[in-house]
């Protein structure tokens, strides 16, 4: 009776919070004896949790990065970086993003902040609308892939699982993806004769890989110092970071503040100086040292504006969590969940059977749900039989959130496939055919990521 009643409001089109909590209310008042301001205490208490609070400040340390004008930064950085390659705008749109992908932690940000620069700059170089198209759509399934990620923080919050370990294990994922996009780019290069966006000049070169240097080198040299030299941790950051922006005013870096953003919430994180939720604080107070302070891009009337945005981004990801806790609680209750797992398990008992119809379950809610809403239906029906098979929640969440990216893509609920086509101009139908394509390497990652998971979760064991 609920699934029906849920069903029923959706193919009305009613929005999916909605629907999960007016079903579970009609069906209180139908068939349960239970008071109906039950669904207002479950709701309540589904957002009342801690690691929940790192949502809204990822949120706006993403927005703020993406006002403070970060993203030319970033772009710039990539061109100089890989640019020279052949088919040199579509490397520069995987390795963007995966930068941009340290910083927002969501896919459409991605899409509608490097988007919207990557796209002119392609077409302006000659580069077919659809191709542009294409690329930036698959290399935006990198922002929750790459840490941070807002769907992690759900995802974990919903499995009771480490949001570190998550994050941990999306990083070598989100190093695949981009390699294999990438691939792709040079298949597309090779096959279409193109040759190189920039021309390849050695300062430039050299200039982007000091900064790469400058990245790893740092973090490196603070742990050493910290660990082997035994000094105070706190002293030694605070010196390395006076060194860091001396270092970015003298020799003029494009990029190295911004790409330490995911330097400093990891590193943080893994040496235990602050939690997940404290880390996305701390990428508030760095997004708005850069976009105030050191850069200057960011006025307070903008600031402004981009915490009314986050409030609005929050409310609506808050009130989609609130109502999926109460339906989760509805269909534990009456034995829903339960019995897809009795039926489940007396298919089959093998977890390769299992995951690959987990992926195909989790591919088709990914084009009609929206990401949090899907984590929150999904995760309270399918994590006891991952519990029940010996599955590890850590991989089964990376496996989820990476089906649900893919379900950006697609209609009719695909929110990067809107976004681009709109940034574009190009119709809905032209954007779906570009997308198809760049649908082999994210498969591909996935069928890897699913199937390998060795290759991936020593990481987050090795810190969690």
């Amino acid at each position: 009776m609920l699934k029906i009643i849920f069903l029923f409001l959706m193919s009305g089109g009613v929005p999916v919070a909605i629907a999960m909590a007016g079903s579970a209310l009609i069906y209180l008042l139908i068939q349960d004896s239970t008071p109906p301001f039950v669904v207002i205490h479950r709701m309540v208490s589904g957002i009342d949790s801690f690691p929940l609070l790192a949502v809204p400040f990822f949120i706006l340390a993403g927005n703020l990065m993406n006002n403070a004008g970060i993203t030319n930064r970033i772009y710039n950085f990539a061109l100089a970086l890989v640019g020279w390659m052949r088919g040199g705008l579509g490397h520069v749109n995987v390795v963007g993003s995966v930068v941009f992908a340290g910083m927002s932690g969501a896919a459409i940000a991605d899409a509608a902040g490097l988007g919207t620069i990557e796209i002119k700059a392609m077409k302006d170089h000659g580069y077919s609308t659809e191709f542009a198209v294409g690329v930036t759509a698959a290399s935006a399934t990198l922002g929750p892939i790459i840490p941070p990620s807002l769907p992690f923080v759900i995802y974990a919050m919903m499995s009771n699982v480490s949001v570190g370990a998550l994050f941990m294990a999306g990083i070598l994922p989100g190093g695949l993806m981009a390699l294999l996009m990438m691939l792709t780019v040079a298949y597309y290069a090779h096959k279409n004769k193109w040759g190189a966006d920039t021309p390849f000049v050695w300062k430039t070169v050299l200039g982007a890989l000091g900064e790469m240097a400058v990245v790893m080198v740092w973090p490196t040299a603070i742990y050493f110092l910290v660990t082997e030299w035994e000094y105070q941790a706190q002293l030694t950051v605070a010196v390395g970071l006076v060194v860091l922006f001396a270092a970015d005013r003298i020799f003029k870096f494009q990029a190295v503040l911004p790409i330490m953003t995911p330097v400093l919430l990891i590193g943080g994180m893994t040496t235990g100086v602050f939690t997940p939720t404290e880390g996305a604080i701390a990428a508030c107070i760095w997004a708005m040292v850069l976009g105030l302070v050191w850069y200057r891009t960011l006025s307070f009337k903008r600031l402004v504006r981009v915490c009314l945005d986050t409030v609005e981004a929050t409310a609506t990801i808050m009130f989609i969590v609130a109502a999926a806790s109460i339906f989760g609680w509805m269909l534990t209750a009456t034995g829903v969940t339960t019995a897809i797992s009795a039926w489940v398990l007396d298919f089959t008992r093998e977890p390769w059977v299992f995951l690959l119809l987990a992926n195909l379950l989790m591919l088709f809610v990914g084009c009609f749900l929206e990401p949090t809403a899907a984590i929150t239906i999904l995760v309270p029906i399918l994590v006891p039989i991952c519990q029940q098979l010996g599955i590890d929640l850590v991989h089964f969440g990376l496996i989820m959130v990476l089906n649900l990216m893919i379900g950006l893509l697609h209609p009719p609920m695909g929110m990067v496939l809107f976004v681009l086509a709109r940034i574009s101009k190009l119709s809905v139908e032209r954007t779906t055919v570009a997308i198809l394509p760049w649908l082999i390497p994210l498969l591909g990652s996935l069928i890897i990521i699913t199937y390998v998971p060795s290759l991936f979760m020593w990481l987050p064991k090795m810190f969690y």
